[in-house]
């Protein structure tokens, strides 16, 4: 008799569950708007509960190719992805079976693109977000199967993981594949890179793979002599890819660029043994942004160097011991903008104190810049004048994460996930923050 209950106590369990991550489920507007207590800036919560909600990367777009849905990761429905309207507030579950790794949104279709665990292995789904939306709207669910269509069951061999990018093009996605399958593709004699830095992250080899999400055709990209991170790809150039070697602090050469067919593999910013270069982001045609931090104190960081620092520390990434002579403002440090073409690097603008900006973005029509600091702070900068100006803050220093401010396609508002509202301090609500007025109206004059 305790074993059929149980039984039936399962059975329900299952269902319950099955019924609660139903793809087009839908849930309350949590919409708020509430007015920065330090800048005055109108801010608005799209989401305001503890659901422990967090935004794609800024490597990636945030918004769906119509500008209406914002997707982004929450507990509210398990582990799946939720879109949230930024008019209504109204959220919808927009993932069924689970994901893992980066959000891809099409720029150009309603498409979603991501990885799936499927046993040991992985696939690549493809989800038509226009279809999904409008029947859920309608009440009128099809089986998950209408709007999730599996692109590819990725072979065991390519060990694949990691970020996920899909082409300008919207017919190829890249991944990150393993050290066997990298190294069947690394020239004879290649050295190897160790782990770099007190992580003890960073050692090779590792590599980058494209998939053509039509045909299912596999092509590898790339092999490196070291750990792969922040596979992007340039959403306005087909066939061009920016990553970085990853080691979870300072690298010895941070960022990368090369192209889908594996030519011009070379650094994108060379960058000097003093420079902690982080959190690069293509954000136009021509142009990504990364951050050259300033965050440690010339004592600190040679201190650090013969034994520990005793001027930095705590929560943040980098004030630990073991980088060496990085990341002070000995040398220029700040938001930076690389161009891919010229290969020229500008400081468009920097912090008077603190750590300096350190996740970085910008509009793609060149007029601003966004930062955040370990303050949770949000800056805008004219790039034109090298203004900048506090345009958010109160995110709370004990946030699960950093707001990583990400601009929507035409430049006018600027995402962050922000815990301001959260009663424990660290859960996370997803945000939409204006660019002023006054800045649209004065970029647009002559």
């Amino acid at each position: 008799m305790q074993l059929r209950t149980l039984s039936c106590l399962l059975a329900a369990l299952l269902v319950s569950t099955q019924a609660s991550a139903q793809i087009g489920k839908r849930f309350p507007s949590e919409r708020q708007l509430v007015k920065d207590p330090v800048t005055g800036t109108m801010l608005t919560f799209l989401t305001s509960k503890p659901h422990g909600d967090s935004k794609i990367y800024p490597t990636h777009p945030q918004w769906t190719a119509d500008g209406k849905w914002l997707v982004f990761r929450s507990r509210l429905a398990g582990d799946e992805a939720l879109a949230v309207n930024e008019a209504s507030g109204d959220i919808v579950q927009v993932t069924e079976g689970g994901y893992t790794g980066m959000l891809n949104l099409a720029r150009r279709s309603m498409k979603l693109y991501y990885m799936r665990k499927l046993g040991n292995g992985l696939q690549i789904i493809e989800t038509d977000l226009a279809r999904l939306l409008a029947d859920s709207a309608a009440g009128h669910m099809q089986p998950a199967s209408t709007y999730q269509r599996v692109a590819a069951d990725l072979p065991a061999e390519l060990e694949a993981g990691g970020d996920l990018a899909l082409d300008a093009d919207e017919e190829w996605v890249y991944f990150k594949v393993g050290e066997g399958q990298a190294a069947r593709h690394l020239a004879p004699g290649t050295r190897i890179e160790p782990a770099f830095g007190p992580r003890k992250m960073g050692a090779g080899p590792q590599g980058i793979t494209r998939l053509n999400v039509r045909s299912g055709e596999i092509r590898h990209v790339v092999s490196v002599p070291f750990q792969i991170g922040h596979i992007q790809a340039n959403l306005w150039n087909p066939g061009e890819l920016v990553f970085c070697w990853e080691t979870g602090g300072k690298s010895p050469q941070r960022t990368w660029t090369v192209r889908a067919d594996g030519s011009g593999l070379r650094p994108l910013y060379p960058e000097a043994p003093y420079e902690w270069v982080t959190h690069e982001a293509v954000i136009s045609k021509d142009e990504v942004a990364m951050a050259i931090m300033g965050h440690r104190t010339i004592a600190g960081a040679a201190q650090a160097v013969d034994g520990p620092a005793t001027d930095v520390g705590g929560a943040n990434p980098g004030q630990d011991d073991g980088w060496g002579q990085t990341g002070t403002r000995e040398k220029p440090s700040g938001l930076a903008i690389v161009n891919l073409r010229t290969r020229q690097m500008q400081i468009v603008g920097q912090t008077p104190s603190g750590s300096g900006l350190w996740h970085v973005h910008g509009s793609s029509d060149g007029r601003f810049a966004v930062g955040d600091d370990f303050s949770r702070s949000v800056y805008l900068i004219d790039r034109r004048s090298h203004e900048m100006m506090l345009l958010t803050t109160g995110h709370k220093t004990t946030a699960a994460d950093h707001p990583h401010p990400t601009f929507n396609a035409d430049g006018t508002k600027i995402e962050i996930q922000s815990a301001m509202l959260s009663a424990d301090g660290r859960s996370m609500n997803i945000v939409v923050v204006p660019v002023p007025e006054a800045w649209l109206k004065r970029a647009t004059q002559p």
